[in-house]
Parts: structure tokens; C-alpha cells; sequence
């Protein structure tokens, strides 16, 4: 049973933590990935930036709109995982339920700290994901290191 893990960005930007730390890890377990988001031009720049980073080389991936989606170790789209992931990204908003997170190693739920929109929708997911029994996390680098600051452990709805 995975666990959803809340990522609170406040020192450091979505683009450091997903392309040079969550997505390289998730890969070296060899895990398929799912990064989903809700606006399809953001979606569009994820796609370019994994081509060019990190600087060593890129991450493999491609679009959930491509003939060969179900292949590819990350893919990037709106929609369920077409890849057999075991672990999903969400991005700008994105949804998930206690049915995917128990189904998956990981889901991330990453959101900006300076966006009081995204803090609101975080904080109305994790009580939606509560009331569902979900096993969650909440870490902020509001220290300059990532640091666990709750934990709620899953439960029967």
C-alpha cells in the first residue's frame, strides 16, 4: 500500500525537486512514473526541460497523447497512467484518491508555497484524502532541507 507524500515548496522549485530529485530516484528503483498535471502548456514545458536535464543527460519520457505512451518509463499528460507507473507526480492542481494512492509506491503531491491557491487546494486534498483512509505525508523545505513535518498514517474511511 503506498502513501501520498505532500511536497510544500517554499525554498526550492518544482523543477529541482521533480527533475533532479523525485523522478532520478524513482527510476533507479525502476519505477514508471506518471507526472500529471491540469494545464496542458506547463505539461508542454515539463516535456522540453526533461530533454535537457539534468545536464549529465535526460530523462526518458514522453506524452500521454504519443502512439508509444504505454513505453515510456515517465509520461507526462493529464490523465491515468497509461504506463503501469508505480508512482504518480501531481502537479498544478492534479487530483488523485485513496484508490490510486494505495495502488501505487508513491504518489507526490507537490505544490507551490507562494501560491495561496495551491497551498488551499493541497490543504482540500489532504482532508479529502483523510476522509478516504489515505496514508499521507506532509515535508516542507521551509529550512532549506527537506524535513517531514506530519504524518498520517492510512485507515479504514
Amino acid at each position: 500500500m503506498g502513501a501520498a507524500l505532500f511536497y510544500h515548496l517554499t525554498q526550492s522549485g518544482a523543477e529541482d525537486l521533480i527533475g533532479a530529485t523525485l523522478l532520478p530516484r524513482a527510476l533507479s528503483r525502476g519505477w514508471r512514473v506518471m507526472l500529471r498535471g491540469t494545464d496542458a502548456r506547463r505539461l508542454d514545458w515539463w516535456d522540453e526541460r526533461l530533454w535537457l536535464n539534468p545536464e549529465d543527460g535526460f530523462l526518458p519520457h514522453g506524452r500521454d497523447t504519443a502512439p508509444n505512451a504505454a513505453r515510456q518509463p515517465v509520461l507526462i499528460g493529464e490523465g491515468p497512467a497509461l504506463n503501469g507507473a508505480q508512482g504518480v507526480i501531481l502537479i498544478d492542481g492534479a487530483q488523485t484518491d485513496a484508490a490510486e494512492i494505495a495502488a501505487m509506491e508513491r504518489v507526490w503531491i507537490v505544490f507551490e508555497g507562494a501560491d495561496a491557491a495551491a497551498v488551499e487546494g493541497a490543504r482540500a486534498q489532504w482532508r479529502r484524502l483523510a476522509a478516504e483512509g489515505a496514508g499521507m505525508e506532509y515535508w516542507s523545505d521551509e529550512t532549506g532541507r527537506w524535513q517531514k513535518k506530519s504524518e498520517r498514517p492510512a485507515t479504514a474511511p
